[in-house]
């Protein structure tokens, strides 16, 4: 078990953990949960959407510090094709980021029994995030975004691009195998390939936003390559719920591992 990044955060110092196979689509999702033992079980779970090269593995300690730090469940899962769930070989399509509220995500919330639960998504799992606060309004308690774009800003794209060239290194590669296998291949084309495409360019959250009617927290880092603080301004001004953000100016794309301390006293100030 890991410690809690901040002792002060939390009197616990370790959590349930228990791992889950979801039956989904002929295959199965991998789950796993940090059950803290003073969770309720009518305190809404969170539950973490990963990013575009994500998986349960690469959230490393901080689902746990999370759960200690909120006293409530984390829930994570890889979507369908990632680390340790089964794979896919189809082509993503712009609809990719709107389809998993309704089909991984609801999958893994109904199966594990939650009626109620806080969305919170990394990156392009925060616009997963957002979609599943406008399209399960009576599902979604509360939502977290951390780096999360709302569309296909022309630094992301760059940002893309200079990924795709460093992956032609054998080695970057098999760093991703160390999570994904042999899905990796797949992992990387389906990030760099869809939001490169053409058909990917005119995809957008704004006019989902307003439909997002629950309190929203809105993380980012002023220094991420991946996204201007522009997605952090249109998630705050255009969601229908009180709104909160938290930009952090020297932290780049992962805010949740490069000032942990800061990012879970603020989730659990907003949850409280």
């Amino acid at each position: 078990m890991t410690q809690p990044l901040d002792p002060a955060l939390s009197a616990e110092t370790t959590c349930e953990v228990a791992v889950h196979a979801i039956p989904y689509n002929g295959g199965t999702l991998h789950a796993r949960s940090w059950t803290p033992a003073s969770a309720s079980a009518t305190t809404p779970p969170i539950v973490l959407l990963h990013d575009s090269l994500g998986a349960v593995s690469l959230w490393r300690n901080f689902p746990e510090a999370l759960a200690l730090a909120t006293g409530r469940q984390v829930v994570a899962y890889d979507r369908a094709g990632f680390g340790e769930s089964s794979p896919r070989a189809d082509t993503l399509t712009p609809a990719f980021v709107a389809d998993e509220a309704t089909t991984g995500l609801s999958a893994v919330v109904d199966r594990l029994g939650i009626e109620r639960f806080v969305a919170m998504g990394h990156s392009v799992g925060g616009g997963m995030a957002i979609e599943a606060a406008a399209q399960l309004p009576d599902r979604v308690d509360r939502l977290i975004t951390i780096a999360a774009q709302v569309f296909a800003e022309d630094r992301t794209l760059t940002g893309i691009r200079a990924a795709r060239e460093d992956f032609k290194a054998p080695e970057q590669l098999d760093r991703l195998r160390r999570y994904h296998g042999d899905k990796a291949p797949w992992v990387l084309s389906a990030w760099t390939e869809t939001w490169l495409s053409q058909a990917f360019a005119s995809w957008s959250l704004r006019e989902v936003l307003p439909r997002a009617k629950c309190p929203t927290l809105t993380i980012h880092g002023g220094l991420d390559e991946f996204g201007s603080t522009i997605h952090q301004d249109l998630i705050h001004d255009r969601v229908s719920g009180p709104a909160r953000k938290l930009l952090l100016p020297e932290n780049g794309h992962m805010p949740h591992r490069e000032a942990p301390e800061v990012v879970l006293a603020e989730i659990r100030r907003f949850l409280a």
